[in-house]
């Protein structure tokens, strides 16, 4: 992990959490990887270790990473792609509608959108 800014809107822990998804979304960590340990990452980023346990914990709830008694967090098998699949519903039913509602409030058309030559992408 390299160095993080934590934002005073939402716990340390979810942007924690946020942060390994977001690895694992992009193909940092793979099945069978293992995580940093607690004491690593609390270390590393000056965190509460309970702060980091909770965001593993979270981690583990949604199946994403399994703790090996005595090794640590390891990252399960088909995480990447279960994950891939809820943050697609997510994006669809919570996020999708207000960028759309934005879209069509603001008068843009599907070129503007896609035409990143056009005259939103030259200057």
């Amino acid at each position: 992990m390299t160095a993080v800014e934590w934002s005073d809107g939402a716990p340390i822990y979810r942007q924690l959490k946020e942060r390994v998804v977001a690895m694992l979304l992009d193909g940092v960590l793979k099945p069978g990887d293992a995580l940093p340990s607690v004491r690593q990452v609390a270390a590393e980023y000056q965190l509460n270790p309970i702060t980091v346990s909770r965001a593993y914990q979270e981690l583990a709830d949604d199946q994403l990473v399994e703790k090996r008694r005595g090794l640590g967090m390891y990252v399960t098998e088909g995480a990447p792609a279960r994950l891939k699949t809820s943050e697609r519903d997510r994006f669809l039913t919570e996020e999708w509608p207000l960028v759309l509602e934005r879209i069509q409030r603001l008068g843009l058309d599907l070129q503007e959108l896609l035409d990143p030559k056009g005259k939103w992408g030259a200057k």
